[in-house]
C-alpha cells in the first residue's frame, strides 16, 4: 500500500485516539523563531490537523500539506476556524510552495514515510536562508508492564509493524538529511485510555490488522486480557518520549 493511502480508513480514531504534542515543545519551538508572528510554516504530512493547529496559534500563516484526500479533509474541517491555515493538496517532495517562502518546515509523525532526499530538496528550495526544519514524534515508552505487553502484541500480530515503524530511523540518516546540523529535545508526553480508548488508539495506525482477518481477532482477545492484567481502576497510560529534531538541511 502506498504511504499516501495508508490511513484512508482509519481517519475518525486517528482524530479522537491519536496524542497531541507537548505544550513545552510547541513552546520551546516557536521560541526558536524570532518574530513568528511574522513567519511562514509549512507542516508536510498535516493529516488531521493535530500539529498544524497548534502551529496556527503562533505564526502568520500555515500551509498544510497532505496528499491523502480523506486526511485532508478532516484536517481542512478540524482547522476552519483557523484563518491562517491554508490546505494543499501536495506531497512532502512537491509542494508547490515558491521558492525561498517558508521560514520553518515541520513534519509530525511524518518524515519516516517520505522519500528522505527529494524532500530534502524540496525544504532547500522553499526555505529562507535561515529556515528550520522540525521533525517530531511522539515515541510511545515501553516502561509499563502494559505497554511492555502491547508492544508485543504489535510484533506478533500487526505483519508490518516493524517495517513502518520511525524507530527504525538511523543517525545517519539524521545526518545525512540535516546536513547543516540538528539538535534533538526530548519532553514528556501521556495519554490516558479505558478499554474502548485502547482499541481506538490501536485502530488508529496504519499497521493495526483489519477486520475480517484472523490477526484482528486474536489481537482483541489478548489486548483485553492484558488490559485487565495491568489497568488501574479501569484505566492504563500510554506513555511516550516526544522527540524534536530541529536543525537546517544546509
Amino acid at each position: 500500500m502506498k504511504p499516501t493511502e495508508r490511513f484512508s480508513d482509519r481517519v475518525a480514531n486517528y482524530i479522537k485516539y491519536r496524542p497531541g504534542y507537548p505544550v513545552e515543545m510547541v513552546a520551546f519551538l516557536v521560541s526558536q523563531m524570532s518574530s513568528p508572528c511574522d513567519k511562514t510554516c509549512a507542516d508536510f504530512g498535516s493529516g488531521t490537523g493535530i500539529f498544524a493547529n497548534s502551529l496556527a496559534e503562533h505564526f502568520k500563516a500555515v500551509y498544510g500539506i497532505e496528499p491523502n484526500p480523506e486526511m485532508r479533509s478532516a484536517g481542512e474541517q478540524n482547522l476552519q476556524h483557523r484563518a491562517n491555515f491554508f490546505s494543499l493538496n501536495a506531497t512532502a517532495e512537491h509542494s508547490g510552495l515558491a521558492p525561498g517562502s517558508v521560514d520553518l518546515i515541520t513534519a509530525a509523525q511524518a518524515f519516516h514515510w517520505f522519500d528522505q532526499d527529494a524532500f530534502q530538496n524540496e525544504c532547500r528550495r522553499i526555505l529562507t536562508g535561515d529556515g528550520w526544519v522540525a521533525l517530531i514524534w511522539n515515541n510511545r515508552l515501553t516502561n509499563t508492564a502494559f505497554l511492555k505487553r502491547y508492544a508485543q502484541l504489535l510484533s506478533r500480530y500487526a505483519t508490518d509493524y516493524h517495517e513502518v515503524n520511525h524507530q527504525n530511523l538511523t543517525a545517519d540518516q539524521f545526518n545525512r538529511f540535516f546536513q547543516g546540523g540538528y539538535r534533538l529535545h526530548t519532553f514528556n508526553n501521556v495519554q490516558r485510555f479505558d478499554f474502548a480508548g485502547v482499541l481506538g488508539r490501536l485502530d488508529s495506525s496504519s499497521y493495526s490488522p483489519k477486520p475480517g482477518t484472523p490477526e484482528f481477532n486474536s489481537l482483541r482477545e489478548e489486548l483485553s486480557h492484558a488490559f485487565q492484567d495491568f489497568c488501574e481502576n479501569g484505566w492504563v497510560s500510554f506513555n511516550y518520549e516526544t522527540q524534536l529534531y530541529l536543525g537546517r538541511v544546509g
